[in-house]
């Protein structure tokens, strides 16, 4: 019950805050375990991802930001948990795996960090390893709006119009010559930053929220 009425009210904020909108939920697996794979431009992509979402699901997240008063309670409840994103965090993949294989959601920022730019980075290939390793589909989803709403340069968000678009999922399969691994990790991560970033738009340089703060 805390949970729902969390989400609710973080739902009915973000309406009336960041105008924000849903397009594609039908494209959402309802049953299975799923990668959500976000562009990641604000702290609020993983709120504003999951509030209109009838699963449960876990992130990983900066260690930092969980570690925070406030924020570090927020997103605890709305299920993240930490991850030492300077190392390789062994306990972080083995919590990600066996959620998964129990059937859950998981949602992963293949960026690997907000942008400092509003421009979408090259995606790691490590969130398709996790995918093939746990044998899930991976939901690519792209948040317009959120840079420009809450950047890494703004202390407090801004009531900027938000968009999430959830795009149909992938479905991989590994490849046939295991010695072509680490060619075709790359080759699909590629494949999901285009899907992502096939529905930004073209828009103004980042410049220019910093110059207007």
């Amino acid at each position: 019950m805390l949970f729902q009425l969390l989400r609710g009210t973080l739902y009915l904020i973000s309406r009336l805050y960041f105008r924000i909108e849903f397009h594609g939920l039908a494209e959402v697996p309802r049953e299975g375990p799923l990668i959500i794979a976000p562009n990641h431009g604000s702290y609020l992509d993983p709120i504003w991802v999951s509030l209109p979402l009838p699963r449960r699901l876990r992130y990983m997240t900066w260690d930092r930001v969980v570690a925070a008063p406030l924020l570090g309670r927020l997103v605890r409840a709305l299920g993240a948990f930490p991850v030492k994103a300077d190392t390789g965090d062994r306990a972080a993949l083995r919590l990600s795996l066996e959620h998964l294989r129990g059937g859950g959601v998981l949602m992963i920022f293949p960026e690997g960090g907000r942008s400092r730019t509003g421009d979408l980075m090259p995606f790691k290939p490590g969130v398709i390893h996790l995918a093939l390793t746990a044998q899930a589909p991976i939901l690519p989803v792209t948040i317009i709006g959120g840079f420009e709403a809450f950047s890494p340069f703004h202390r407090f968000p801004r009531p900027h119009k938000v968009i999430v678009i959830y795009h149909p999922p992938l479905e991989l399969s590994p490849p046939v010559d295991q010695a072509e691994t680490k060619d075709y990790l790359r080759q699909q991560a590629a494949r999901l930053q285009q899907i992502v970033g096939s529905a930004l738009p073209v828009s103004a340089s980042a410049s220019q929220i910093r110059v207007s703060q």
